[in-house]
């Protein structure tokens, strides 16, 4: 794929996988073109796993608050070896495996990225492995540690718990002492058992009574992917001081309308709650949130954030504290076949779906 010159220029002919509108899966591009050389501050990393995740699925309904203009290349992250890197770059990088939160880009054999947005892999963690817990991961870890700051002994509710996001949740707040009620299809419900986490069916018609038979005066923290009608009853399951954190509106992920008419009320609510006299709180949760413009100061605290809060999760990985979930593995030729899995993952998958160039 890499050939290198005299100067120790790289030139590469990559494979991406181009979403070229509101399409099926099916209708996933594969395409060849040549990358340049990297640039200042850039790095050439082969790309050795990445995923399909909720953003895509949402990314190719035009749902996605943010993403790129039509067309373009997913890939919300990645974990690849460093081949080549631009002026201004430790040299030292190349050849070490890396993990990098792209938002697109990733399905690809080969990218360029910032160096400065690379973070170093521990040596032992395989690529797929790492790559299960990078947006899952980093997103799992501050709802429970920054968001809702979960602590031993207290009782949290994860809706969909047997997702990517969901299954890595379950376990860090296991970890900590924390007692985990999830929904589920009843399929999942033994695998998550497995997990420490007590499961109830997603589709019980009085899930309000279920939570309350095993939590009666309420949980500390609620994590909801759903948003709409699930996030109001996820508040009304909140004890006297808990913790509501949203992270999505899966539920509104094939309405037509624009996205932020689905959002705009969603933010609303949220901070009615807050104002109410309460003990309770409420936040939205993006991964993105602070990140600023690159090269500034907050992009910096930002990288900064990434980096201490992955290497505690990778750690974790190493250590056999967690473990990686991963439900199917797909060549990137295979991506539709991912995607379909993937969006059907309530039913029929438990972990992450893995693409492997």
């Amino acid at each position: 794929m890499t050939e290198t010159n005299a100067t120790d220029e790289a030139t590469v002919t990559v494979t991406e996988v181009v979403l070229p509108g509101k399409v099926a899966p099916s209708g996933l591009r594969l395409v060849q073109r040549a990358l340049p050389t990297p640039a200042a501050g850039q790095a050439l990393v082969r790309v050795e796993s990445t995923a399909v995740s909720f953003a895509e699925g949402a990314m190719r309904r035009g749902r996605y608050h943010g993403q790129p203009a039509f067309p373009f290349v997913p890939g919300y992250d990645l974990v690849g070896v460093v081949e080549a890197v631009g002026p201004g770059v430790d040299r030292a990088l190349v050849g070490r495996r890396v993990a990098s939160l792209t938002k697109t880009g990733g399905w690809a054999t080969a990218v360029l990225l910032t160096a400065a947005d690379l973070v170093e892999v521990p040596d032992g963690i395989a690529a797929d492995d790492a790559e299960t817990l990078i947006v899952n991961g980093l997103t799992a870890y501050q709802m429970l540690h920054r968001s809702a700051k979960v602590r031993a002994g207290q009782t949290i509710l994860v809706t969909g718990v047997s997702g990517g996001v969901g299954t890595v949740l379950a376990q860090l707040a296991r970890h900590v002492g924390a007692r985990v009620i999830g929904t589920a299809h009843p399929r999942h419900h033994e695998a998550l058992r497995t997990l420490g986490v007590e499961p109830i069916d997603y589709r019980d018609p009085d899930l309000t009574a279920r939570v309350r038979a095993l939590a009666p005066d309420g949980v500390d923290a609620v994590f909801d992917h759903l948003g709409g009608a699930s996030v109001t009853l996820s508040y009304r399951l909140l004890n006297r001081t808990g913790t509501l954190v949203s992270y999505s509106i899966a539920a509104a992920l094939d309405d037509t309308r624009p996205v932020l008419l689905d959002f705009l009320p969603l933010l609303a609510k949220l901070a009615f709650w807050n104002y109410l006299p309460t003990r309770r709180h409420a936040s939205f949760y993006d991964v993105w949130a602070g990140a600023g413009k690159p090269d500034s100061a907050k992009r910096e605290a930002f990288r900064a954030r990434m980096r201490t809060d992955l290497a505690q999760v990778f750690d974790l990985l190493r250590d056999g504290r967690l473990t990686a979930m991963i439900a199917a593995r797909f060549p990137l030729a295979e991506v539709a076949e991912a995607m379909e899995l993937a969006e059907s993952s309530g039913r029929t998958a438990v972990g992450k779906i893995i693409l492997v160039p």
